[in-house]
Parts: C-alpha cells; structure tokens; sequence
C-alpha cells in the first residue's frame, strides 16, 4: 500500500535537503574567503560566480548521491541512527562526485578546504533538520494526527507484547485495532479478537489497515504461512514478530546471504569499531584513576600486609571474554587458608573468613581497586559483567537460562547489573537479565552512566560480605 502521506514527507526532506546543501555550498565559500576565520593561501582569491555558477552541478549531483544513498526511503520503524548512517554516506559520496566533476569539468573553481567545510556544513545541518522534521511529524502522530491502522495475528505473550509497545510507542503513529486468531486462548484484556485468518482480507479493506504483525509462536510455522498466503490478496505492509527473546537472550539482527534472510539469535553487538572505543576508555581512564588512587593504594597494601600474615594481593581464576580464564587481583580480605576446609563456596554475612580489615575492605568495595591493572592488562573492562569463578559457572550455565551469554564481552569492575543493587547475595537470575540487557543496550555513554552510579551511589553496599 502506497502511504501518500509517507509520500508528502520524503518530499518536504527532499527540497529541504537540496536547499541546505545549496546554503552550504555558498556558505563554505564565505567561511573559506570572506569571514576572515580562515587564513587563505590562495595569491588570487576565486570570484564569487565561479562559486554560484556550480550550484546546478552541486543540486544535480546531491539528488542523485541522497537518492542513491536511501535517504529517502524512510519509514515509521526506521532508526535516527540509519538515518544518520545514509546522511554521511550520501553527503560523502556527493563531495566525492563533485571533486570528480570539477576535475574533469577543469573548473577554475577548486579547494580542499572549501569541500571540507562544504561537506561539514552540509551533514551537519541535513542532520539538524532531519531531527526537527521527525520531532515534529511524532509530535502530531503523538497528538493522532498522520495516524495508520494495524492488526495483529496471534494472542500470545509475544502479540501482547507487540500491542503494548506500540501502545507505549504513541509517536510512531501506528494504532492497532484488534488480534486475528482462530484458536481459542485465553482472554485478550485490552482489545478484541476480530476475526480468523481467513477474515484479513476484508477486516484490511473494513479498517483502512496498513500494517499487519504476525505474532506467532514458532511452533505455529504452518499458521504463518496460512496467515502469509490470506494476506497475499491485499496491499499491506507485513512483519514477523516472533516470540524469541527468550530463546535469544541477546539482541537479534538480520542478514540476507545470497537471498537468504538470516536471523541472528546470539550475536554480540561488541565488535569493530565499537571494541576500539571501549578499549581506549578503559585504557585512558584506569591509567587516571591508578595514579589518582595511588595513595590510596599503597595504603591499603600496607595495611593488609601490617593487620594479618599472608600476601597482599589475593590472586584468584576468573573466567572473561569468551568464557576465557584470567588471573583476578583483589586485596587479600580472608586468612590464607580460607578454603583449605570448604572449598570454593560464595562469602557470607559475619563469615568468620575474613580478617578485620577484610570486613571493611569487602563491604566499601576496596578490595577490588587492583582490578584496575587487570583492566590495563586487557583482562577485563572497567563496565561489564563480574567475572566469576570457573567452578561456579559450570554449575550455573546448566540451570540460569542463557547464563553463557554473559561471556560474549569483557568482564569488568562495576557494571549494570552492581549499580543496580544486584550484587553479593542477591537473585542471580535478576543479575544475568540487568547483564545482557547491558550487552544489549551498550553505549560509551551507558559505561559513563555506570562510572558515574558507581561514584554517586558510595562506595558501601549492604550486599556485600
């Protein structure tokens, strides 16, 4: 189904996005010749109509290089981040294209510097727009203005889900009118079963639907296909909303392989880039804070070392990324032999372990300053999942669903899951869940957040023993 209305705003993005360019493109002259910002080495500056006489080529070139970039293939699902990803890659392909031209063409007309702020100036305030435009047009969807109509196929926890987020989800202007199922389940609270599959076409053509969501169990692959083969009488947007998180336990993301749509059901969002910029945050800021703690640290060391016999540091194997074993440093807060009787067990309240410094190492959490050399090492992150024993994760991953997952990244110091009071003897279910939604969700932005917690929140945790 053709939205004329989707129509109407691809083509206010289009004129608004050739008008910014041509604006930066005049603009960039400015800056580079006139403002008197920029120191020109040129001995003969460029007139001004060598600059206005190449706005044709700059339009021609744009509409093609945004066109060819899927600038304009917007839709009411679609990211700001995609959208900024086909932003860069059109603007960069339309300087490349005009560096070509102009060379080709001899033109008189030419400076790198020129292109560069030509092409900052253009990214940039195509971006702004794009945000203002999209705020707009969600705020009167939000207002029920520009609104479509959906139905959805299935009454299970996934279809109730659906129907809540897209409930919670006002600006995306997508209003479901009701559930199509044909087996008898349980009663559906907050809209009504309007028919079977066999009732889609007309139920389409009677509420003006533009989106159908087929919320199926995977047990149920035939009825999708009945479902598919119902909905191919009518012109309406179709997706597959299976009910997986449980079975994924990571975020899921899509690839096509020579035609094939693949679904990604464990795959990490930790990688390129992305570990690049972890790492130099790790690196930079544990180098800060072991020479702001080093006070503190030789400290602590002399302490451990005057209060009771033993090592200063308590060295102890720790599983990471991929599930790789590590040696962790902490202060020693037990006797020496702590385990010589029990073995390998989790601390306890009043655990008679500990010495008198120990006590108050565990709780304050200062026992765990040393990690920060595991952090510069590469061992671990200063933001991630705790590290756990290896004997303990064999029990685990047999009995916590998804447990594995964890592993996928870093181990670190402080994490989601610890600012959030799931720490020490707390629901190791509820830990797992805060770990992967971090996985999940991570930004170098959520690891400052957590840095931050960590500070704000003190140092003391009534968990931990």
């Amino acid at each position: 189904m053709i939205d004329r209305r989707s129509q109407l705003i691809c083509l206010g993005f289009f004129l608004s996005d050739l008008t910014l360019t041509a604006l930066a493109w005049v603009s960039s002259y400015y800056l580079r010749f006139e403002s008197g910002w920029l120191k020109t080495d040129h001995p003969d500056r460029p007139d001004f109509s060598l600059c206005w006489r190449l706005v044709p080529l700059v339009l021609v070139l744009a509409a093609f290089s945004y066109r060819l970039a899927g600038q304009y293939a917007i839709g009411r699902l679609r990211r700001f981040r995609e959208e900024m990803a086909t932003v860069f890659a059109g603007t960069s392909l339309l300087c490349l294209l005009l560096m070509a031209g102009i060379f080709f063409l001899h033109d008189p007309y030419e400076s790198r510097l020129t292109m560069v702020l030509f092409w900052g100036l253009a990214l940039t305030s195509i971006l702004i727009a794009r945000r203002i435009g999209w705020t707009l047009v969600r705020t009167l969807r939000r207002w029920g203005y520009n609104p479509t109509y959906s139905l959805i196929v299935g009454t299970g926890r996934g279809a109730r889900r659906l129907a809540d987020a897209l409930r919670r989800l006002s600006w995306l202007g997508i209003r479901n009118v009701g559930y199509v199922e044909e087996r008898q389940s349980a009663c559906v609270s907050d809209l009504e079963v309007l028919g079977t599959f066999a009732d889609l076409p007309e139920l389409i053509s009677r509420y003006r639907i533009s989106h159908v969501f087929i919320a199926l169990p995977l047990a149920r692959f035939g009825d999708v296909r009945r479902v598919y083969a119902a909905l191919s009488q009518c012109l309406v947007e179709v997706r597959l909303a299976p009910d997986l998180p449980a079975l994924a336990g990571l975020s899921l993301t899509s690839t096509n392989l020579d035609g094939i749509p693949l679904l990604g059901l464990r795959e990490s969002p930790h990688f390129g880039f992305n570990v690049v910029v972890k790492r130099v945050m790790d690196i930079v800021l544990a180098s800060i804070g072991i020479v702001l703690l080093s006070p503190l640290l030789l400290l602590l060391a002399i302490l451990v070392k005057l209060t009771s016999p033993g090592p200063i540091f308590y060295r102890q194997e720790r599983c990471g990324l991929n599930g790789k074993p590590f040696i962790m440093l902490k202060f020693r807060s037990m006797r020496v032999d702590a385990e010589k009787d029990t073995g390998a067990v989790w601390a306890n309240k009043d655990d008679k372990r500990r010495t008198r410094l120990g006590t108050f190492l565990r709780r304050t959490s200062l026992d765990e300053l040393p990690q920060l050399f595991n952090v510069l090492w590469g061992d671990m992150s200063l933001v991630g999942p705790r590290p756990e024993r290896p004997v303990f994760i064999e029990q685990f991953k047999k009995t916590i669903p998804n447990y594995m997952a964890r592993h996928c990244v870093k181990a670190g110091i402080t994490g989601w899951a610890q600012v959030n009071g799931w720490r020490g003897n707390t629901s190791l279910r509820k830990r797992i869940e805060y770990d992967l939604y971090y996985i999940t969700h991570w930004t170098p932005w959520l690891d400052i957040k957590i840095l931050w917690l960590t500070l704000w929140k003190g140092l003391v945790h009534k968990n931990a023993y």
